[in-house]
């Protein structure tokens, strides 16, 4: 039996990483088999590109040039990793994917979405998850967190904050445009608020029965 792919969205800071690693957690204990991965990366040469994209100025890369990128490293990550391991049966979770270069690249960068979507089509024809949860944050709490980290700012996180308003909007669009497949999360709640929002709208969607 195919397994299912689920991708977690959304801006700087909404906590995407905190909830991936519980909700594969939770998963494994109901005694699926999990693979969680992220974007861009998650294959030895996604990984080589994922430097070359999050590092340097921000004007390093145009918004097409990084949407080419992003394509380059996701057909490996989808060709290496994430369809195989769909075929084995397992549960594949995604810290990011295609809806983060329609976007980053395409309503937060500029780039035609109609471009991105003819993008997509010819390096993954219809390939797309099962379940998209999508993370909202205020982008100013977003950012704030990603300092408290203490880690070096990528080259997004810095990004002026009208890019990251217009990535808000990007992502809460896509969502009303695939209601089907995409489902808005609250990300400034609680971590466990956030996670139970997670996990009942997987049961309800996926048929988990995680709850």
């Amino acid at each position: 039996m195919r397994g299912r792919f689920i991708t977690l969205e959304g801006g700087e800071g909404a906590g995407k990483t905190t909830l991936i690693q519980a909700l594969a957690d939770k998963l494994r204990q109901r005694g699926l088999d999990v693979v969680v991965t992220r974007e861009p990366g998650g294959t030895p040469g996604a990984e080589v590109l994922r430097e070359i994209l999050l590092t340097g100025a921000t004007d390093r890369w145009s918004p097409m040039t990084e949407a080419l990128l992003m394509y380059a490293a996701r057909v490996d990550h989808v060709e290496r990793l994430i369809a195989p391991a769909l075929q084995g049966g397992a549960w594949v979770l995604s810290d990011r994917f295609a809806d983060s270069t329609t976007a980053y690249q395409g309503a937060a960068g500029g780039v035609p979405i109609e471009r991105i979507k003819l993008l997509h089509q010819a390096a993954l024809g219809n390939f797309k998850p099962d379940l998209t949860l999508i993370l909202d944050v205020n982008p100013t709490i977003g950012i704030e967190r990603t300092i408290a980290r203490g880690e070096d700012a990528t080259r997004f996180e810095r990004f002026d904050p009208g890019f990251h308003g217009r990535l808000r909007r990007a992502f809460l669009d896509i969502a009303d445009n695939e209601p089907d497949r995409c489902v808005v999360i609250d990300g400034g709640e609680a971590a466990d608020i956030v996670f139970r929002h997670a996990v009942s709208t997987i049961d309800e969607h996926l048929g988990a029965r995680l709850l």
